[in-house]
């Protein structure tokens, strides 16, 4: 049985500059064909926009507010707010609030850097 608690998940950067912790993925568990991560953006903050070749996300806000820039369309998200990012889409998030913005992350397949290909690099 794979019970994985997020208080105990170590956090990391991934490609396009999130803090994500993952609960659920081939690298912890049994589970071979998507992943489960909760990701934070600071107050302030934003990803690097990028889009994934194979990978589709759904995005699930669960704490502050943000905005979302999918494929050139831009929509405010908060609390409750699921996304559904289809591969090959671009797509950047903000955090507007003054509170971190967390949100959990299904990957199906599961999250690798390999596959996501950053469309817009820091300065």
């Amino acid at each position: 049985m794979d019970i994985k608690n997020l208080n105990e998940a170590a956090p990391f950067i991934t490609k396009d500059g999130s803090e994500i912790r993952e609960l659920l993925a081939h690298r912890n568990s049994a589970i071979r064909n998507q992943s489960l991560a909760e990701a934070r953006l600071g107050a302030g903050g934003s990803t690097q926009e990028h889009y994934h070749i194979t990978t589709e996300e759904i995005y699930y806000i669960t704490h502050g507010t943000g905005r979302i820039r999918i494929d050139g369309e831009t929509r405010e998200v908060k609390p409750g707010d699921a996304i559904a990012i289809l591969p090959g889409q671009k797509h950047k998030l903000w955090n507007t609030g003054a509170e971190t913005l967390q949100l959990l992350c299904c990957c199906a397949p599961a999250y690798e850097n390999e596959d996501t290909v950053m469309t817009e690099h820091s300065i």
